[in-house]
């Protein structure tokens, strides 16, 4: 497993902390019945735990040698598949559902939703977890390390500076639980920040929230487009003026008010009334 930190070849910072691993792979919880997806297992400081406890591991490794090591290394194991590829090219819904080679003695239908764990690279996170999030039908939960800083936005609240859009996506699509924070100690080579190992459950709130799926994602990204400008400015070039103070007015928002502050469900609200008067307007 590979810390968050600066770009060198192929972002390699191996984990050596066993307690970090035997607490990351902890939080994952029962995966006995489950496949679980690992993302650059590196040296396989995770792989030789998750082994012991996934019905099913997938490790997705970027490094020829190191996939080439870890095959040989588990070659006994019969749950173990290494894939070797970028995880933001790979299709997680073809790996996860099919049942390839040595582990096709698996009866289709037998294991649960998929778990996700591994680090995510602070060049890639934001793009691969958006990526994961895309296939979240699969999955049942991620426990992931990032960048603290990474993390601290996606677990951000409403009205903090830390809240834009990678926080209310995450929070649209899961809980999310900030778990421990590692320093650059935890691994080798030392990485230049700290890194922070969240839990993400996949709880979908769009049929809550009562909106559809891609259109609220682009109603979001529309409304944090510009952080400093308020939601009626970043609105109104898709939206009238009027119907989006409107809106802000029946979800008792300010009208100044900026997308950071705005909760997840008062969001809905607005994007609800926008939608309601734009389909009555085409009427």
């Amino acid at each position: 497993m590979r810390a968050s930190g600066r770009k060198p070849k192929l972002g390699q910072n191996f984990l050596t902390d066993a307690r970090a691993a035997e607490r990351i792979v902890e939080a994952l919880g029962d995966v006995a019945r489950a496949t679980v997806l690992e993302i650059g297992p590196g040296r396989g400081a995770l792989t030789g735990l998750l082994l012991e406890r996934a019905g099913r591991l997938i490790a997705i490794e970027l490094d020829r040698v190191l996939a080439a090591q870890l095959r040989l290394k588990y070659a006994t194991r019969h749950n173990l598949e290494i894939v070797e590829g970028d995880a933001l090219a790979i299709d997680f819904g073809t790996l996860v559902m099919r049942g390839p080679g040595p582990l096709r003695h698996i009866a289709p239908g037998s294991l649960q939703k998929a778990y996700v764990v591994g680090n995510l690279p602070y060049y890639i996170a934001t793009e691969l977890l958006l990526r994961l999030f895309a296939f979240h039908d699969l999955l049942a939960g991620m426990v992931v390390m990032v960048q603290r800083e990474v993390g601290e936005r996606l677990a951000a609240a409403p009205g903090g500076r830390e809240y834009g859009l990678l926080s209310a996506t995450a929070q649209l699509y899961a809980r999310v639980e900030k778990l421990f924070t590692l320093s650059p100690g935890a691994f080798s080579p030392p990485p230049k920040v700290h890194s922070s190992v969240l839990r993400l459950t996949i709880e979908p709130k769009m049929e809550k929230l009562g909106v559809p799926e891609q259109e609220f994602l682009d109603f979001l990204k529309l409304s944090f487009a510009q952080k400093r400008k308020t939601l009626v400015n970043n609105l109104k070039p898709r939206f009238p003026e009027a119907e989006v103070r409107a809106a802000l007015a029946a979800a008792r928002l300010r009208p100044d008010v900026r997308a950071e502050a705005a909760p997840l469900e008062k969001m809905a609200a607005v994007f609800r009334r926008l939608e309601t008067a734009a389909s009555l307007s085409r009427a």
